[in-house]
């Protein structure tokens, strides 16, 4: 075997790894987020004696993850894959801690800069994507990026039915009881960062500057936020990539959360914890199938197909009444798995599209404008429901989607100076 062969698979070696640690990680900070989601609402209600904050937990932990996008990516380019990770996981463990203290103090104003703490490690979980791409071949970019998705489905479904024996941890440590899942998610956090932090060597995206031959590249000097914003902007397909991971989160975010509040009166808990199940099902269940598409019939009609499963979805769900729970599952279903092709897609469209220079800035552009849309988009979809009603929010996420779609298409047909 020539020495070229043998770097070649040495590469697909290190692939293979890095595609199980980023798993494993993902498995342990997906149970973090998802149990800590669960009891967010709950817990800022509890410390402030109003559920008019509930909706604010949400909304910190989205801005957290819009405002560490851009800090960890910046790591990320300057040290490395598992810098960036580790340190956004450490950040949401800090964040986790805070809310525990913050809720035995019963102090609002830390609880809700824990949440936002707590968002740098949902950022780092949504980063973790692009280190299945640093070492991935062409074509199979995809479908690496969405097994590292498919692994979130694991914590996020275990999480939150671990809410009631970590209540009972916390009881059992003379802590309130809404602070155990808390506590679960520094262990998980600090766990998933330990994970990264001893097992993913050689690092990926450092590996990644070396030739197919082993020679050294130039390291990627990046860039600030704007020049980032700019090299996807004058790409129309990194720009329709960008569009389709912003708009498949916005609508699936502002749906999600005003489904439980649209169901509440009519049906009981279990019957919702089941609809949001199923939800978590679409997002997660079938991303390595998206991924699969992506790679062999192509980014764009993923793309294309995602703004369309999402408008129905949106249309599934404006027309079911609260106690519809079967019309409400199948819409939170759709929504999900919308949201699984626009982000699977629409970041392996994104990562190819803009020069290897900016790549890692552009992704951390990417989720900057994903989770800012979205806590946006989250904190407007209340004040929708309360002028209007949670109808017209889904047909809006339905409008909203089917205008992306259009766009994809005649956008990405456009000719630029600047080539991909």
């Amino acid at each position: 075997m020539t020495a070229t062969g043998s770097t070649v698979d040495g590469r697909a070696a290190v692939q293979r790894r890095t595609i199980v640690v980023l798993s494993i990680a993902q498995v342990l900070g997906g149970l973090g987020v998802a149990i800590g989601v669960a009891v967010g609402g709950l817990i800022a209600a509890d410390v402030a004696g109003t559920e008019a904050v509930a909706g604010l937990a949400q909304t910190c932990g989205v801005l957290g993850a819009a405002l560490a996008a851009v800090p960890l990516a910046w790591l990320t380019r300057r040290h490395g894959r598992r810098a960036g990770l580790v340190s956004g996981l450490l950040t949401g463990a800090l964040g986790a801690a805070l809310v525990v203290l913050a809720s035995t103090a019963r102090w609002l104003p830390l609880l809700l800069a824990g949440l936002v703490l707590f968002g740098a490690a949902t950022a780092a979980g949504l980063q973790a994507r692009y280190g299945a791409t640093d070492l991935a071949v062409p074509e199979r970019t995809a479908r690496a990026l969405s097994v590292v998705v498919w692994a979130t489905t694991v914590g996020s479904v275990l999480g939150p039915n671990l809410t009631d024996p970590a209540g009972r941890l916390g009881v059992a440590l003379g802590l309130p009881a809404l602070t155990g899942p808390f506590l679960v998610t520094v262990v998980a956090f600090t766990a998933a960062a330990g994970v990264l932090f001893v097992l993913l060597r050689p690092d990926p995206l450092r590996l990644s500057a070396a030739g197919p031959a082993g020679g050294t590249r130039p390291g990627p000097d990046g860039g600030g936020v704007v020049a980032s914003l700019r090299d996807i902007v004058v790409r129309p397909r990194a720009l329709v990539g960008l569009c389709a991971i912003a708009s498949s989160h916005v609508a699936m975010v502002s749906v999600m959360v005003m489904t439980p509040v649209h169901m509440h009166h009519d049906v009981s808990l279990s019957l919702i914890g089941f609809v949001i199940s199923v939800h978590i099902l679409g997002m997660y269940g079938f991303s390595p199938l998206t991924g699969y598409l992506a790679d062999r019939a192509g980014r764009l009609p993923v793309i294309v197909a995602g703004t369309l499963i999402t408008a129905a979805a949106g249309v599934v769900s404006a027309t079911a009444p609260g106690h519809d729970a079967v019309r409400l599952g199948i819409g939170l279903f759709l929504l999900g798995l919308g949201w699984s092709c626009g982000l699977v897609a629409g970041s392996a469209l994104l990562s190819e599209s803009v020069p290897e220079r900016t790549r890692t800035a552009a992704q951390g552009v990417s989720d900057l404008v994903m989770n800012g849309s979205a806590a946006i988009g989250g904190s407007l979809a209340g004040l929708v429901v309360a002028l209007w009603s949670y109808g017209w929010l889904a047909t809006g996420a339905a409008v909203l989607m089917l205008a992306v779609g259009v766009f994809s298409v005649l956008h990405t047909r456009r000719r630029t100076a600047v080539a991909p």
